[in-house]
């Protein structure tokens, strides 16, 4: 049987409660489930895997995307409204909306919604499967603890018996009737006896102080558990958990195997997917967009200053013969900076001027991209193959897990039934040594032989018995009904 390491857990109760109320083992693993952190990150990662699923839910819709720069150019540049180049200085604005969409990938975008939904359920596994670990291991130190406290109650009544055969014997020496060695004998007995119910305390402080970790209260916290008597204890018959049947309960029923499971259809979703991104994608695409530019400085006055020298360049004109080259007339211009109104002027007559639209259709085909998409299908293919195989790991561990369990169970009850017997006969034992010992017919050693042999049967019978109910409960827990006590 694998014994599961559980990690602490946060606890907000006051010390005040604690000291109300025992704590049962429904409530331990209830508060343990609620409040422990490794339960709480899972939780957390179901909420990451909805939103990865809401993702690639949205991801099947067109893309769009809205710009605009505004801003303000001088020097050589670009009119952004003429696209010719000019010194002026302009104020400017942009408008852009854009929208694409996938027409046909090959199923990438449907199968990644798919492994996305799977993996999101797998999240859901992984905290059924931290709550049933936590509750196992909050079981075990729960039924130790409970073994423990039991314990010291055996360790009293050896401890009262002892110091009552003292006072017998103390009377015997004080008449003259026995020597001092033995009430010197039964008195170490007795230091012994005391001991044990100082170990025995300490020990069960110390299992209480375990469980008081699992379900991360404070150290100096008063803790009481409640004891069931272990005999009361509701446990199954062994003939109704064969380990065969409990198996191919434990492959429906426990939620490690549907993780794993749920696992394996992800990577071959992903499987796929990485197989399309190897396939041309067919796309579409939308474009509206517009401009407004303005120069900071506007034409006020022109005056005509006659004709410049004549220029070849601008060509000839022939009259009767003879050429007369044309002179090109010359101006001066005087500029003014313009108003904020004025700098605005024309704004969405212009807008309405330069107002474009594109549409079409758009086609990618991967060709070399150093085997990235190749790589990562291998890889895709490869990670469904260690998956089959960490389902068939961990069923031949869960398989083996419970014929373990089943064949601890036999023998803790083979134990248990061998222990009955052994008490009994210690038991019978005992009293007739301590009778013949008060008739003087035994020594003190051998009744303290005695003695300690019927403790030591009583302490095997309690350990057979409690590890009887776990086991059981063990072999419940994989047949999926829970642990309860």
């Amino acid at each position: 049987m694998r014994y599961i390491i559980v990690l602490p857990f946060v606890i907000f109760f006051s010390t005040s409660v604690f000291a109300q109320e025992k704590w049962d083992l429904r409530r331990c693993v209830d508060y343990a489930i609620q409040n422990n952190i490794f339960v709480k990150q899972q939780e957390l990662q179901t909420g990451f895997a909805a939103l990865s699923e809401k993702q690639m839910k949205l991801s099947a819709y067109p893309n769009a995307n809205f710009n605009s720069n505004s801003g303000f150019q001088s020097g050589r540049s670009v009119d952004p409204t003429t696209n010719l180049y000019t010194t002026n200085q302009l104020l400017f604005q942009q408008f852009n909306l854009s929208a694409d969409i996938v027409i046909f990938n090959w199923g990438k975008v449907k199968n990644s919604l798919v492994a996305a939904q799977l993996d999101s359920k797998a999240a859901q596994a992984g905290v059924e499967k931290a709550r049933n670990d936590i509750a196992l291991s909050v079981a075990t130190a729960f039924l130790q603890a409970l073994l423990n406290k039991e314990q010291i109650g055996i360790a009293e009544i050896q401890f009262q018996q002892t110091k009552s055969q003292l006072e017998a014997t103390r009377k015997r020496v004080d008449a003259g009737t026995l020597p001092e060695l033995s009430a010197v004998e039964i008195e170490a007995q007795l230091a012994r006896d005391s001991t044990s119910i100082i170990n025995a305390r300490a020990t069960a402080d110390l299992s209480l102080l375990g469980l008081k970790a699992y379900l991360n209260l404070d150290a100096a916290a008063p803790f009481e558990i409640e004891i069931p008597p272990v005999e009361i204890i509701p446990v199954e018959k062994i003939a109704d958990l064969q380990p065969d049947y409990v198996f191919q309960m434990a492959l429906q029923n426990q939620p490690a195997q549907k993780l794993n499971q749920l696992k394996l259809q992800s990577y071959q979703a992903n499987v796929k997917v990485s197989k399309a991104v190897m396939y041309p994608t067919f796309s579409g695409f939308l474009g509206l967009g517009t401009n407004f530019s303005n120069p900071f400085k506007s034409i006020t006055n022109v005056d005509f200053t006659g004709y410049g020298a004549p220029n070849p360049s601008l060509g000839a004109v022939n009259v009767s013969g003879t050429n007369y080259f044309i002179q090109p007339p010359k101006f001066d211009y005087t500029q003014t900076s313009k108003s904020f109104g004025q700098l605005w002027d024309g704004y969405f007559g212009q807008l309405d001027n330069n107002f474009r639209q594109n549409f079409g259709f758009g086609l990618s085909v991967p060709i070399f991209n150093g085997s990235n998409a190749k790589t990562g299908y291998e890889r895709a293919k490869l990670n469904v193959k260690n998956a089959e195989l960490t389902i068939q790991q961990a069923d031949q561990q869960l398989k083996q897990d419970i014929y373990q369990a089943y064949t601890n169970a036999t023998a803790a009850l083979q134990r248990y039934n061998a222990s009955e017997v052994t008490l009994r006969t210690s038991q019978k034992t005992y009293d007739y040594a301590r009778k013949r010992y008060d008739v003087g017919l035994l020594g003190t050693f051998e009744l303290i032989t005695n003695q300690n042999n019927l403790n030591r049967a009583m302490t095997d019978k309690l350990v057979a018995e409690y590890e009887y109910v776990f086991r059981m409960k063990v072999l419940e827990f994989y047949k999926g009904q829970g642990i309860k006590l």
